[in-house]
Formats: structure tokens, sequence, C-alpha cells
């Protein structure tokens, strides 16, 4: 009896226990375990570690964070810039701490962690029982939902961020993660531009790439969740080259007239970029020479007769001074870059194709501009016009409808230009081959395989085409060539081309850049005839106006 009420009473006392500390966390004076950046101090509770560089490394997180949106691109970038976070040295005491190079989990805990938002949290976990092989077991720290949390006391501490942007930042983290049902992928680079953002406008699944091909594999979307899960046929498929270059284009003109104020915008954001590098090099280079300075005060107060523990002490202080000697190279390396470095960036604004093609610029980083300014992408084929139908859902809610021709099957890439295709059949009924090559030449349209223009080839994609061919027994005599015309008169065609840009002889071309097609009556006019049959002296045109160099007399 007596063992039982003792039991009972351990179980009271541990309920009152477990009572006080939630009734002392719901006030928010449980001085519970708090994240690396927070102490508690003894007058005003809890706050800010007193440590600048450990703030600053906790702010520059939250900073890159808003401008890549990924936490593993932020630990990349924080690791090229040598950037270090501080891990605890003495247990759970968060007395000292070790600074090592940044890790995805230092970066992962600092985004997920509400304290950094001025939140008071308790009771985020609780435990587990279940029934293993006839026996308890209980098992901790399970997470809970947010409106699950026992304790949770906003405006309650300093903070870092405020709570919308945790909230942000919480959705930005769900919305990165990979296999989440009916849920936008972030870009992770590859061939394709708008994987992730492509929804079917028959079914409203989410389409899926694929890569076909051999050597360089090419992106195709398709609608495959019908045919994997229900075995129903594919609502449809299309290739992705086409696609992925239209939705550029109408980024880049819905970009264009913002460009300026962009390009401003990226160049503060680059200065700002600069600006964190260099304070976190000074301030990890001032934390390595008080380091250094301590490490000098331990051995000089060391009795040098002891020369076991003076012998570790100088090791130490050698220690301290290289670490700060490459401090000193790694921020004076930061400076030198900085001053050499300076980007122009106003250049984006004048030429936006040129920075969308540049070689330096990858699939991901295009990728993440278009899911900054695009919310989604609603694709459709019209098989009766043979179109694919994008229809672009921007941030601002505005909506725009981009028709991309779709290839018949077994049509490829290397297709002539519709430029070249027109020049062709416009030329084709009164121009030779060797006339039409030179004249696509000089206007600058290459063939489909990006070559220039022979006759040969001409006559290759006049034949696919059925474009009918330059007869010159059709001819009749109507029209001649400059070389014709030439001959005709009996003079160069130097000659013949100074008529025209006088204005004396009438010519005319089928495209800008074509031969010059000249009529044969034209020849017979009294104006051509006396300009060529003048050879004594040079061709002058005196004006009524101009007054004589002698007087009369």
């Amino acid at each position: 009896m007596k063992g039982s009420i003792s039991e009972f009473e351990l179980g009271v006392l541990r309920a009152r226990m477990f009572e006080a500390a939630r009734a002392k966390a719901h006030r928010g004076e449980l001085r519970i375990s708090v994240p690396i950046g927070y102490v508690w101090h003894r007058e005003i509770g809890l706050g800010f570690d007193p440590d600048i560089r450990l703030q600053e490394t906790i702010r520059l997180i939250f900073e890159r964070f808003r401008k890549l949106g990924s936490a593993r691109q932020v630990m990349l970038s924080l690791a090229t810039e040598e950037v270090h976070f501080p891990r605890l040295s003495d247990g759970k005491k968060m007395v000292s701490f070790d600074w090592t190079p940044i890790r995805y989990r230092n970066v992962i805990s600092v985004l997920k962690n509400p304290f950094y938002a001025g939140v008071y949290v308790y009771g985020k976990t609780e435990k587990r029982t279940t029934l293993v092989d006839g026996r308890l077991r209980k098992t901790y720290k399970h997470g809970k939902p947010i409106d699950q949390w026992d304790v949770m006391l906003k405006d309650h501490h300093e903070a870092y961020i405020d709570w919308a942007e945790f909230e942000r930042n919480q959705k930005q983290l769900a919305f990165n993660a990979y296999g989440k049902v009916d849920g936008a992928k972030s870009g992770r680079g590859g061939r394709a531009l708008l994987a992730g953002m492509l929804s079917c406008g028959r079914c409203g699944r989410r389409l899926v790439v694929a890569y076909v091909g051999r050597g360089v594999p090419q992106a195709v979307y398709r609608c495959d969740r019908p045919n994997l899960q229900f075995a129903q046929p594919r609502c449809f498929t299309f290739g992705g080259r086409r696609p992925d270059e239209a939705v550029a284009r109408e980024l880049l003109r819905s970009v264009e007239p913002l460009a300026i104020e962009a390009a401003l915008h990226a160049e503060r954001r680059h200065i700002e970029v600069q600006a964190d590098q260099r304070r976190i090099s000074e301030l990890e280079l001032q934390q390595a020479r008080y380091d250094a300075t301590l490490a000098e005060r331990r051995y000089a107060a060391c009795d040098p007769v002891n020369r076991l523990i003076a012998a570790q002490l100088e090791k130490s202080w050698e220690t301290a001074l290289q670490r700060v000697l490459a401090c000193e190279q790694r921020l004076n390396a930061v400076e030198q870059k900085q001053a050499t470095a300076k980007p122009d960036l106003s250049g984006l604004a004048e030429d936006l194709a040129g920075a969308w093609n540049a070689p330096g610029v990858t699939m991901r980083s295009r990728q993440q501009l278009l899911r900054s300014l695009v919310k989604d992408i609603v694709a459709d084929v019209d098989d009766a016009a043979r179109e694919v139908v994008l229809t672009i859902h921007w941030r601002g809610g505005q909506h725009s409808q981009v028709k991309v021709i779709k290839p018949r099957s077994g049509e490829h890439g290397c297709r002539t230009p519709e430029e070249a295709l027109a020049v062709m059949r416009s030329m084709a009924t009164r121009w030779s081959d060797e006339h039409i090559a030179a004249t696509l030449n000089r206007m600058g349209l290459p063939t489909g395989q990006c070559k220039t223009w022979t006759a040969h080839r001409v006559w290759s994609v006049r034949m696919v085409n059925d474009i009918r061919a330059y007869r010159s027994a059709h001819k009749e005599g109507e029209w001649l060539t400059m070389s014709e015309a030439a001959a005709k008169l009996s003079v160069n065609n130097h000659r013949i081309r100074r008529l025209i840009k006088e204005g004396l002889l009438p010519a005319e071309q089928v495209v800008a850049r074509a031969p010059y097609q000249i009529r044969a009556s034209d020849l017979l006019d009294q104006r051509v005839i006396d300009a060529i049959t003048r050879t004594d002296r040079p061709c002058q045109v005196f004006s009524e106006n101009q007054i004589s160099m002698f007087s009369s007399t």
C-alpha cells in the first residue's frame, strides 16, 4: 500500500512539474534550448548573441535565400565564398563555438526554425507509444503541424526576420521539395526551359518532360498521367525546342520596358553581395586576430620552465597567426576582385536577347527567371491547325497566348527558313539558281543547317518544296538582266548601274538586294540614248542658278 501511494505521489509530482513548466512556457518564461544566434540574458531574457560575426552570418543566410530561393543554392554560394558557421564545442552550454565550413544542415536549420522570426515556440514535437512484440515502445521527436504546437508567442523577442517572411520561406521550401503531388518543380537545370511549368489544358494535370534522341537528347513535353494511371491514351505530346524559344521571346518582349530598371536593380544587388562578402571577411579577420592575441597572452603568462605547456601554447599561437595570415590573404583577394571586376550591367537593357543567350548563363538561371515572372502555363494542341497553344499566366494577373507550329511526324528541325522560301518563290520565275543563291547570301539568310547558299542547294530546296524553276526561253525578251542590257547597249555593267542610280533607267527588284530587272522598252528612252552616246566628256549636270567662274568680258 505504501509503495503504491509513493508511486502515485511521484506521478502527481511529475504531472505538477510538467504543468508548471507548461504554464511557464505559456508566459514565455521557460528557458528552453535556443538556436545559435540567441542567448538567455539575465536581465532582458531571450535576445541576440553579442557576437556580431555570428549575427552577420545568420542574416547573410536569410539574405541569400531571398535572392536564390533554394537552400542548397544558398549553401553552394556561401561555400564558394568560404563562409564558416559556428558549431558548439561545449555540448549544450552554448558558450564556446568552433567555426567550421558551412553545411546544408546549418542552412536548413536556420531557415526552418521559427525562433529567428521572433516567435517563442514550445511543444513542436510529441512522443508516440506503439506496441512492438508485446511490449510498449516510446519514440520521441515526432514533429507536429504548426496549428498543433502547444505554445506559439509571436513578437516575443528580437527577430532576424518577420513572421510573414518566415511563412514565405516555408512555402518556398515546400515548393522546392521534389516529388510532391500537383506541385510545380523548381528550376533544377536540364535542357528544358518549361520543365514543371506546363499544365494540360484538357485534363489539368502537370506535363512531364522526357528526353529522346541520340547524341544530344531533345526535350519532349507530354501528358503521361492518364496513360500511366488509367491506361488511357495520352492527351498530347509535342517537342520542346519551339515552345521554349517562343516563351523565351515572349518573356524578353514583356521584360523589355522594364529593362533599364532591372539592370539598375541587378547592379545594386551586385554591390550588396560584394559588401556582404567584404563584411564577412573582415569579421573573420577580426576574430582571427583576437584568437591570435589571446594565444599570445596565454603563452606570455606561461612559466618558461614548464616546457611541456609552453611548447603546446607556442604551437597554438603559431596556428592562430597562420589563420590570421590566411584571413588577410582572403580579404585582399576579395578587395582586388571587387576593384577589378566591375561589370557594366547597364548594357543588359540594350541587348536582352544577347544576355539571355550568353554562354555563361545556365539553364537553371533562365528557369528561375521564368518562374519569378510566370505563375503557370496551360498547354493545348490544335490538331486541325497543327499548332501548340500556350496560355501564359503572369505573376501580375495578366494572361497572354502564344501559338507555335507543331511539326509533322518525321519533320526534322533543320528546316529552311520561311523568309528564304519566300525569296525563292518570288525570284524563281525570273532568275536562275545562281542569282537566287547570291541574293540569299547577301541578305544573310542561311540554310536549314546554317550554311551558305549555292546553286545546287537552291535547286534541292526547290525540288522539295515544288517551286518551279526559271527558264530563259519563257522570258520572251520583255525583261532583261543588267548584263543583257549592257550587252544590248554595248556598254559595261557599271554604266548601266550608274544610269539606274541617277534615275535615268527604270529598274525593279523582286526583293531587297536582288538583281535588277530592266524592261527592254526602257532602253529606247531618248534620255538613256543620250547618256550612252555622250562619251566625249564626263556626264555633268548643270544648274540654272550656277554662276560662272569667269565673266563674259
